[in-house]
């Protein structure tokens, strides 16, 4: 990523380097566990996870694969232009937690509309992005589209290429049935088995640290935890996946495996009865009255689940990667504690900790104090002053912007105010972490503490108003004496 560094005077630089203590730009750990909840691992009993970008991690090239394979479904099967061929997908176009406004063409930002010649520099010429990043959710209706899960980044770059093309083009489109003719495509990549065939084919370049999903899962057991697994995907690809990554015997670590489950909906909807899977993944029609340790199960329903096994409230600790349907209703509606995989915390806090983003967003933070604590002054001289700071301040915002995503910023803030992804993990998720392999880093018995932060009538009496949580606030004493 090529990203200007801003220019800081030698009185800004010096500034600087007295409001950041050494070894500020190495605070936050990328392996870390961070907490909204207080919770008390020595309280969780029963431990359940769900597999894909759960227990399974998977290498860039899978949203390639699909981009390309859904791409050549729009050319081949719904017959779109075959000018669509040359669009390849760029791995970094998008970030989890955008919106796509059927209603609307061109690309918005938070809740301002934004002129349709404004354009982003990509393949090489000019790109209509139809997606946005938002702070919070107003959107009512069929209309709003959300992108929560990672699985959906190649489904809104392939839909961004598309509609570049008919814009370009000068192609006339339906935006509703165009959203809709992509997302079959996409979803025929994973209903139609594709996507399993390429990663059970060469699961070394799909699958990564598979090796430590042992260590977790391994040290749960000998600590006397239950564990159980919930996952969408066919028997057939997870047993594969997890003898990859845990070894043959991996079932003998699990009270209950249940796949097939159609969540959300598994944890709102009583109908589906549980069925048994064979050793060879073939359906039994049995009824069933208890669930089996070492036995395969398919579909079923939450509310059954929780009758059979008596698994409720705050000792069981469920981990996913999708806001919704893993983890809101289990927290909301039954109590469970949740915890987020979030893969993108261990890129964004590796930036937070460069040098770069510490001195732009240490810099823009002076700024900010500097122009409305001197706002009152307005003689020619310091007006202009007051222009050239909003100018810096602005071009900061910008490239601070810019380091995490030059679309779309970083996923979980949009300049000052938390994103719509974000707002979700701290509503839906006790903790959070990079992957599942963060937990070898606590004691089973570990208490996680959320930090008090600071509103915005406390901040001004925060001494870690800026950035790190141990900076120094500048012009503190003078801002008490401001009416």
């Amino acid at each position: 990523m090529n990203i200007k560094m801003p220019h800081f005077s030698n009185l800004s630089l010096s500034l600087l380097l007295d409001l950041l203590p050494p070894g500020v730009c190495s605070l936050l750990n990328p392996a870390a566990i961070y907490a909204n909840n207080e919770i008390s691992l020595g309280d969780v009993e029963i431990y359940g996870f769900d597999y894909d970008y759960t227990l399974a991690q998977y290498s860039n090239l899978l949203h390639s694969m699909i981009f390309n394979t859904a791409r050549d479904i729009l050319i081949e099967q719904f017959k779109y232009p075959e000018g669509l061929g040359k669009y390849d997908y760029i791995p970094g176009f998008a970030i989890r937690g955008l919106h796509y406004d059927v209603q609307k063409v061109s690309c918005t930002k938070g809740l301002k509309p934004v002129p349709d010649e404004e354009v982003i520099e990509l393949y090489g010429g000019t790109q209509h992005i139809p997606l946005y990043q938002m702070s919070d959710f107003y959107g009512k209706g069929p209309s709003l589209k959300q992108f929560m899960d990672i699985f959906s980044l190649p489904e809104m770059t392939l839909l961004s290429s598309v509609i570049d093309y008919f814009i370009t083009h000068g192609i006339e489109f339906d935006q509703v049935h165009l959203y809709k003719d992509i997302s079959d495509a996409i979803r025929d990549v994973h209903v139609k088995g594709v996507m399993y065939k390429w990663i059970e084919k060469d699961m070394e370049q799909y699958i990564l640290h598979g090796d430590e999903i042992y260590a977790v899962l391994n040290r749960l057991v000998n600590h006397k935890k239950k564990l159980f697994l919930i996952t969408n995907s066919p028997f057939s690809f997870v047993d594969k996946g997890m003898k990859h990554m845990v070894g043959k015997n991996w079932r003998d670590l699990f009270d209950m495996v249940i796949v097939q489950a159609d969540k959300p909906n598994f944890f709102t909807d009583r109908r589906k009865p549980f069925r048994k899977l064979d050793d060879n993944g073939s359906l039994q029609w049995d009824k069933i009255n208890q669930l089996e340790k070492g036995k395969i199960y398919k579909e079923g329903n939450l509310f059954d689940f929780l009758r059979l096994t008596g698994w409720r409230g705050s000792k069981v600790l469920y981990f996913g990667d999708h806001l919704y349907s893993d983890l809101a209703d289990l927290m909301l509606r039954h109590g469970w504690r949740t915890g987020a995989i979030v893969p993108e915390l261990e890129t964004e806090i590796r930036i937070i900790n460069t040098e770069q983003y510490m001195h732009s967003l240490t810099w823009q933070q002076a700024l900010t104090g500097l122009l409305e604590r001197m706002q009152m002054y307005q003689d020619a001289e310091s007006k202009q002053v007051l222009l050239e700071w909003m100018k810096e301040r602005q071009e900061i915002r910008s490239l601070t912007k810019n380091l995490f995503n030059p679309q779309f910023g970083s996923i979980f803030r949009t300049f000052h105010n938390p994103t719509y992804f974000s707002r979700r993990l701290v509503r839906f998720s006790d903790i959070y972490m990079a992957s599942i392999s963060c937990l070898l880093n606590y004691d089973v018995n570990f208490t996680f503490y959320p930090r008090r932060t600071p509103l915005q009538h406390e901040a001004p009496l925060w001494m870690d108003q800026l950035c790190t949580g141990c900076m120094k606030t500048p012009f503190l004493e003078e801002m008490v004496h401001i009416r």
